[in-house]
């Protein structure tokens, strides 16, 4: 069970993220990190869908690989992401009546593992009418300053909206796009690294600074991220080319701004409403 108090839902508002040692049971993390050999390596995907977004970049020093949307693809991974706790979790530090899953991000950094930019993700989700987000990551490993762990900027989801990053994956400079808005606006840079056990994680605003710096350690960092938008969202056609606009705006319907639950479910609500067929999914994996 995951429960926020009002005084982590302070927290939050105030420092942009909440740092929580437990979120899942260790038991539990390990089944979704068996899982990544067979999805990363081998392509096997328990449901016999692919995932929206298989992106395994080459290259020495190495990438991080990235897996999006696997809760379509793997029952372990998706009795996490579209559980009604994690759901009611984002909605309550989001302020919402109800959470709508977005997309959620499996990720493998390698030892030596190149950075990820700092970025925020709200600028990525523009193609719909409210942008604003909260994310859960989820660490399936012990993470560590050193290991490429996740980073967050305290307090800088009250910088405002900036822009898209030049270059996301593997950048020679991870600062450089914070740096330069923080140097502008007159804002510090205070770098809190995200150390938990497995199973441990944290919450941020989409409109925080984040990424993840090299992989220094000896061992692998691999994590599983969600992100929530509320739940009574719409397309935005105005913006559909702009981030992740023209990967996920093939689900958008003709002649109508309605998301389809069945690609962007509803997980929990204040009224008790889920998306039709989730249970029903999560535990036989019947669509």
């Amino acid at each position: 069970m995951i429960n926020i108090t009002e005084k982590q839902v302070e927290q939050f508002r105030k420092d942009g993220f909440l740092i929580v040692d437990k979120l899942i049971e260790p038991e539990a993390a390990q089944a979704i990190l068996d899982r990544y050999e067979g999805i990363f390596q081998r392509g096997e995907y328990e449901t016999g869908i692919k995932p929206d977004e298989v992106n395994l970049p080459s290259g020495s020093p190495p990438y991080t690989h990235q897996i999006c949307n696997a809760w379509k693809s793997d029952l372990a991974v998706a009795r996490h992401i579209l559980s009604e706790d994690l759901g009611k979790a984002c909605a309550q530090l989001g302020g919402w009546n109800g959470a709508r899953l977005m997309i959620d991000n499996l990720l493998w950094k390698p030892v030596n593992g190149r950075p990820i930019g700092f970025h925020q993700d709200s600028m990525y989700s523009l193609w719909i009418d409210k942008p604003a987000l909260v994310s859960c990551w989820l660490a399936l490993d012990h993470t560590t300053a050193e290991g490429g762990t996740l980073v967050y900027i305290r307090g800088s989801h009250k910088w405002g909206e900036a822009k898209p990053i030049m270059q996301f994956h593997g950048p020679e400079d991870d600062l450089k796009e914070v740096r330069e808005w923080a140097e502008t606006h007159g804002f510090e840079l205070e770098l809190v690294p995200i150390e938990v056990p497995p199973g441990g994680g944290a919450f941020h605003d989409g409109w925080l600074w984040h990424g993840s710096r090299v992989n220094r350690a000896d061992v692998p960092r691999r994590a599983l991220a969600a992100h929530f938008f509320q739940s009574d969202i719409q397309f935005n056609p105005a913006l559909m080319t702009v981030g992740n606009g023209p990967i996920y705006g093939r689900y958008k319907k003709f002649g109508s701004n309605e998301v389809d639950e069945a690609y962007f479910p509803i997980t929990w609500s204040e009224d008790g409403y889920r998306t039709p067929g989730l249970d029903e999914y999560l535990e036989k994996g019947i669509v």
